[in-house]
């Protein structure tokens, strides 16, 4: 009767488990690509803008017909990127992050971490050293290298509007665009300035300033790279003030910076609360056991207490996960 009351209570929790975790996966890449949708159609206007002229000169028809047309073309480039792979490969992501491995070193690595966790472990049984090895070789260089990359990411962000201050001052001073590019890449600090000496590289070799900076934007997939990829295209193609646009474009990343953080500090107190929900139980547990080793015994020493404590790590990495969904805000 008892297993029968237990089924019948975890049979709805896993199910529910489920679906929530199929929808915090889900939900972050809809919202994605419906704010992306917005963001094109209000940029390449439908025919529904107050602020359009009624009768627009033949100037500026032309120009706004080149404007949506180069909107539309980097939209079309970026979906086909998004469309041949949902994720950079481990050869961008080493590139993004800045290292100079190799593929095949990062495997060796992982191999010879693999082999350290097995033998460092190996006391506690073949069938946990195993397990211990297979995550450590797996988890260890992947998190590793995904912390250097979100490192670099983000010092490439504090300074880019640094960058285009740099750019525009240099622009407004009659100097073309190519020079300003040429001084960023030779005055700033890195990772900015090894990514636009590669622009500046790239225009050497007779590269148009529009696709090297686009290259640019491939390099280092950020939003406010983007945009100055965007501008550039634009202003390449449709003509216009420079320095006005990229005014305003270092205008825009000021204020996205100051909402960064201003949003950081408010989800700070969320954040910390979920951290120290998400480590009660595992500092409960190794306190229980460091002071009456014996109360749980019970849960390693037995088949049912293994398959206990296995039920519960899963249990809690579905509700971390959760968790860090709820609270990680997307800019």
């Amino acid at each position: 009767m008892l297993q029968f009351d237990l089924t019948v209570l975890i049979v709805p929790l896993a199910a529910l488990a489920a679906v929530g975790l199929l929808l915090a996966v889900a939900m972050p890449w809809v919202r994605a690509r419906e704010r992306n949708q917005r963001r094109m159609a209000l940029a390449v206007g439908d025919g529904q803008g107050a602020s359009r002229p009624s009768r627009p000169d033949g100037q500026t028809s032309t120009r706004r017909k080149a404007i949506e047309k180069t909107l539309k073309e980097i939209n079309e480039r970026q979906s086909a990127r998004w469309t041949r792979r949902n994720r950079p490969d481990l050869e961008q992501r080493l590139r993004e992050a800045g290292l100079t491995w190799t593929p095949r070193f990062y495997r060796m690595l992982s191999a010879a971490i693999a082999a350290g966790a097995f033998a460092a472990s190996l006391a506690l049984g073949p069938l946990f050293a195993g397990a211990i090895a297979l995550v450590a070789g797996l988890a260890v260089p992947h998190f590793y290298v995904a912390l250097v990359r979100r490192r670099r990411l983000a010092a490439f962000a504090a300074g880019f509007p640094d960058a285009i201050d740099v750019i525009v001052r240099g622009v407004r001073a009659g100097r073309p665009l190519a020079d300003c590019l040429a001084v960023v890449a030779a005055d700033t600090e890195d990772p900015i300035r090894t990514e636009f000496r590669l622009v500046v590289e790239d225009q050497s070799v007779g590269l148009p300033i529009q696709e090297a900076v686009e290259r640019l934007a491939q390099r280092v997939p950020l939003q406010e790279v983007g945009f100055l990829a965007i501008v550039v295209a634009i202003q390449n193609r449709a003509g216009g003030s420079l320095t006005e646009a990229l005014g305003n474009l270092s205008t825009v990343l000021r204020g996205r910076r100051q909402l960064h953080a201003k949003v950081k500090a408010m989800s700070a107190e969320a954040k910390t609360s979920a951290g120290i929900i998400g480590s009660l139980p595992v500092i409960v547990a190794s306190l229980v056991q460091l002071t009456s080793p014996e109360y749980l015994a019970v849960l390693y020493q037995t088949d049912l207490g293994l398959m206990v404590v296995a039920a519960c790590a899963v249990w809690m990495s579905i509700g971390v996960f959760v968790m860090r969904q709820m609270i990680n805000f997307d800019m």
